[in-house]
């Protein structure tokens, strides 16, 4: 049986939309990280209740008593890390986790893990912002590395193609997507380490870490997708499918800043302990 054929097209459309998209929601993103404060932690806690509902919908573990169990969390977390008080972040997570696990009768662990993956970004994504001085530099470093792997992935990959990366996960990914990508956050790390944000060869290793980890990010999304046999999470972002489409290789990538930033200056300077080595 032959398999059905994309429409004419279809690459250059999926491509315009996936830079319109980009054009709008990349400013608008970058200006919220800018300004920070109550800003950036609204949009980033409205981003993982969006991301944590998506999840349950791609596990099969719908159900609204499970969703609320999950958001309600979500939102108490992310006011709490916005006025500095992470202890009763961790609480309310802890308290939805809990919830979870009482209300859940379809796929548990899987619906646990969405509470945890869509926490872990959240905390990753204030924490590293939070810093006042550095947060924002620090913030923007690791949005470029995860846009830059991401872009650099998608032309490298279908302008040479070559061996697939992981076919069983990602068809469609090559190792030429995937070292495209890591060349292009090098170039995004030298460029801080020449503007003074840093020295060179800590920014390269650092650049390379947040890349690999992006990618490694994205090819787990996959993975779960693929083991429920969903394609794409929603329909939300033109282009890109939904916010776990597009946010995978992000959550990754922040997570481990974030972890790398507190290890290095603290709760309250983890932009700082990330950049400035």
């Amino acid at each position: 049986m032959t398999p059905p054929q994309a429409p004419p097209g279809g690459d250059s459309r999926n491509l315009t939309l996936r830079i319109l998209a980009g054009v709008v929601l990349a400013p608008l993103t970058v200006a919220a990280a800018y300004f920070g404060g109550w800003l950036w932690a609204v949009l980033a806690t409205l981003a993982t209740m969006g991301m944590y509902a998506e999840w349950l919908v791609v596990v099969q573990a719908i159900n609204p008593r499970v969703a609320a169990a999950g958001i309600a969390p979500l939102a108490v977390a992310g006011i709490a890390l916005a006025i500095g008080a992470p202890e009763w972040a961790l609480l309310a997570i802890g308290v939805g986790l809990i919830a979870i696990a009482a209300l859940a009768r379809i796929n548990r662990v899987w619906a646990l893990s969405g509470l945890l993956y869509a926490a872990s970004a959240l905390f990753g994504a204030v924490l590293v912002r939070a810093d006042p001085q550095s947060g924002f530099i620090a913030l923007l470093f690791v949005l470029l590395i995860v846009w830059v792997t991401d872009i650099g992935g998608y032309f490298a990959g279908r302008g040479i193609g070559g061996p697939k990366l992981w076919v069983r996960v990602s068809p469609k990914k090559t190792w030429a997507g995937a070292i495209g990508g890591f060349a292009g956050s090098l170039a995004v790390a030298a460029g801080f380490a020449a503007s003074g944000f840093g020295r060179m060869l800590p920014l390269l290793l650092l650049g390379a870490v947040l890349s690999i980890v992006s990618q490694l990010g994205d090819l787990f999304e996959s993975a779960v997708k693929r083991r429920f046999g969903v394609k794409d999470s929603s329909n939300v972002i033109p282009g890109h499918g939904g916010l776990l489409d597009r946010l995978d290789g992000f959550v990754a990538a922040i997570v481990m800043a974030a972890v790398i930033g507190v290890m290095r200056g603290g709760l309250d300077g983890a932009g700082r302990g990330l950049l400035m080595w």
